[in-house]
């Protein structure tokens, strides 16, 4: 669709709770904001949706045009997406189907808007099916999302996101066998990616906000700031070693892949035992959301692109 086009669907999305007029009026639309795989800027496109299996799916059928939609590259390169829907709003990672689910879902997909079935004849490529899987603190657990009342709770908040992304995929690497015709190649490297980019951005609001208001404000805590500086740049080698195992998965050793995700969680669990450890106490006594002219601030749970 024209960008023009696009934009007046977005504008009338957003003014009226999700609906819409002229040819999509009645049907099941979301919107959807990717961040640019080359840009890094925030990329939105009204698109069709489908329920099935439980999942909240779209498809990157580009009305059978032979080459994937810039939104589907993407989300190859930044899997955590935000989701507007209706009057909802929220972050999900994106996670293409594989295999026989990926067969599974797009005969769904088919039986509830068969426009999908002419679109994929069009064409020599095969539709990609994405899964939006919702992220929220707390999502993992079946937990209530914690209330956040100073930026203590913002960090703990930002730490148990972390966790869970992690447990997720070091469990996704124990079932990963490369070469099985449905494998978890593209769902292990997408959660995978979701949690790297998850710890670059919280890693960058500590050492942009965070820590340097903290050495202003608090200089006895000299020394630990730059220890946990230290980490973070050894945290982040690693991340970029994982992040290149990930550009070749379907060859990548299974045991390879599963080792260095065992060396990054004993390093990144250290690196929060201690970081929590030595600013809980001290980020208790700061308010979030700041009320007044604030000494720091922190990142969300997770990656969360620009709106």
């Amino acid at each position: 669709m024209p960008m023009s086009f696009n934009l007046t669907i977005i504008e009338e999305f957003r003014a009226n709770g999700g609906r819409v007029g002229g040819p999509f009026e009645g049907g099941d639309l979301l919107l959807l904001t990717t961040t640019g795989a080359r840009s890094g800027r925030p990329h939105t496109v009204p698109l069709g949706y489908v329920r099935a299996e439980g999942q909240l799916l779209v498809v990157a059928s580009a009305a059978g045009a032979p080459d994937h939609p810039q939104w589907y590259r993407n989300l190859l390169a930044h899997p955590v997406v935000r989701v507007e829907l209706g009057t909802d709003a929220f972050d999900a990672i994106a996670v293409p189907a594989e295999g026989d689910r990926r067969e599974r879902l797009f005969t769904a997909v088919v039986r509830a808007a068969p426009g999908y079935g002419d679109y994929q004849a069009r064409t020599e490529r095969e539709l990609p099916v994405v899964v939006l899987e919702r992220e929220r603190p707390g999502a993992a657990t079946g937990a209530a999302a914690p209330v956040v009342r100073t930026l203590a709770d913002k960090l703990l908040e930002a730490h148990t996101w972390l966790r869970a992304q992690l447990r997720h995929v070091r469990k996704e690497a124990h079932a990963h066998t490369p070469g099985r015709p449905a494998g978890l190649g593209l769902q292990l490297r997408q959660h995978c990616l979701a949690f790297c980019d998850g710890l670059t951005h919280h890693h960058t609001g500590e050492d942009g906000a965070v820590f340097p208001a903290l050495a202003r404000s608090h200089p006895e805590l000299a020394d630990v700031l730059a220890r946990l500086d230290e980490e973070h740049r050894a945290i982040g080698r690693i991340k970029e070693e994982l992040v290149a195992l990930l550009a070749g998965i379907e060859i990548t050793e299974p045991q390879r892949l599963r080792t260095e995700l065992d060396r990054m969680s004993a390093e990144l669990e250290a690196h929060l035992d201690h970081e929590e450890a030595e600013l809980l106490p001290v980020l208790a006594a700061i308010p979030f959301p700041p009320t007044g002219p604030a000494p720091a601030r922190t990142t969300p749970p997770g990656p969360t692109p620009a709106r």
